[in-house]
């Protein structure tokens, strides 16, 4: 359509040229016209402008007819050979059909003429057969108009080949790389290819992220996966992991943590308690998240972690008891705590009156028999054994 609308404005600036050189100095000229009664008088520039503009109508009217029927045309149309199907057709079909030896038969002739993406394409399938080599060797010999696309592909060679540094320098560079013009259309998809990257090196290699100039820049899954694989791979961390880990959690604190959701700010709890440093940090995240919403996990790392002090001060922990206890009533867990502290400062016959609360609660059916229990350390300790090590239980250290 457009090819027809450029066409005739050249036509029409041609005529108007023409026209001008022959009227020069004889006038616009004179146009008459008479049928049926009906008169028209106008000039030759009027008749002109009518006619290629009754042309274009037509032309249009005419190319949109064509397209109405051809489309008709083709529902009725029967397929008996897959070759008879459009390019496109084709790829949609394979695709659907997840056909691979097809599919890359099909993409690598559909392609093999295109200076930009040649390269690229068959890249992608010499690395998904394995060839790892020849697939980075193609992608040296794509175009620069393609760099973009060609950085993805190598990326995603690096983390399947399992090699963090490569595949980190290369994510470091393209985050900061200026786009190429062409693809400002569809940058959107381009930034969140990218940081889909992003969110898998992260869960291959946690503590190698820790140190990357784009940190934090994840989105909220792939911030779990991060967080969950770096608690797992926790003790594999060196002295300087732990150190760029706390830097990086000073950063995130008080620009993006409270922006994240509440089980990555969790996941987040559950590293600072592995972190002796941040036992500020754990405290004051724990009892954020306490003040939002009661949660017993949580809770059992804010006091696993209050016993665990030098010092513990069980002043404080009975006053902020007390407030979750008023904010949150009849939950067990409460009535279980305090059952430590009045140990601790001397209260046992305020403990003994807490065992007869919720007959039917777990935790406080274990107080019930550690209490019967306490004169033996070896059944207390055998109890302790069992109770931390069920699944079913909350891990905390009795």
């Amino acid at each position: 359509m457009k090819q027809i609308l450029y066409s005739y404005a050249f036509v029409l600036l041609l005529l108007i040229a023409l026209v001008s050189i022959l009227s020069y100095g004889y006038g616009a000229g004179y146009v008459y016209v008479y049928f049926r009664h009906w008169q028209i008088q106008s000039n030759v520039w009027v008749l002109l402008i009518f006619l290629v503009l009754l042309s274009l109508i037509g032309q249009v009217l005419w190319l949109l007819f064509k397209r109405y029927f051809s489309r008709l045309e083709q529902r009725k149309q029967k397929i008996f050979n897959f070759e008879h199907l459009h390019p496109y057709e084709k790829l949609a079909v394979l695709w659907l059909l997840d056909a691979n030896q097809e599919k890359r038969d099909m993409v690598e002739g559909i392609f093999k003429q295109s200076n930009l993406l040649n390269e690229v394409i068959h890249a992608f399938f010499l690395w998904k057969q394995g060839d790892v080599k020849s697939a980075l060797n193609m992608l040296e010999h794509s175009p620069a108009m393609a760099f973009e696309l060609a950085e993805l592909q190598r990326i995603e060679i690096y983390l399947s080949e399992q090699n963090p540094n490569h595949a980190l320098t290369h994510l470091e560079f393209l985050s900061q790389h200026e786009l190429s013009p062409w693809l400002k259309d569809i940058q959107q998809g381009y930034m969140q290819r990218l940081t889909l990257l992003w969110g898998q090196f992260a869960a291959q290699f946690p503590w190698l992220y820790v140190q990357s100039s784009q940190f934090g820049q994840l989105n909220d899954p792939d911030k779990t996966r991060w967080l969950q694989q770096l608690l797992i791979a926790f003790d594999q961390a060196s002295p300087e992991d732990l150190t760029h880990l706390q830097q990086r959690y000073d950063e995130f604190k008080d620009t993006k943590l409270h922006d994240t959701t509440r089980e990555n700010k969790v996941l987040w709890l559950k590293v600072l308690a592995r972190l002796p440093e941040m036992s500020l940090e754990h405290e004051l995240l724990a009892e954020t998240l306490l003040n939002e919403l009661f949660d017993q996990e949580v809770f059992y790392l804010w006091f696993e972690k209050q016993l665990l002090k030098q010092t513990p001060a069980y002043e404080k922990i009975e006053q902020q008891l007390n407030m979750w206890e008023a904010k949150y009533p009849n939950i067990p867990i409460f009535s279980f705590a305090r059952w430590f502290v009045y140990q601790e400062t001397g209260r046992f016959s305020e403990a003994e009156k807490l065992l007869e609360l919720y007959p039917d609660n777990i935790l406080m059916s274990y107080l019930r028999i550690k209490n019967q229990l306490k004169d033996n350390e070896v059944l207390v300790q055998q109890l302790n054994l069992l109770f931390e090590s069920n699944t079913n239980f909350l891990k905390v250290n009795l």
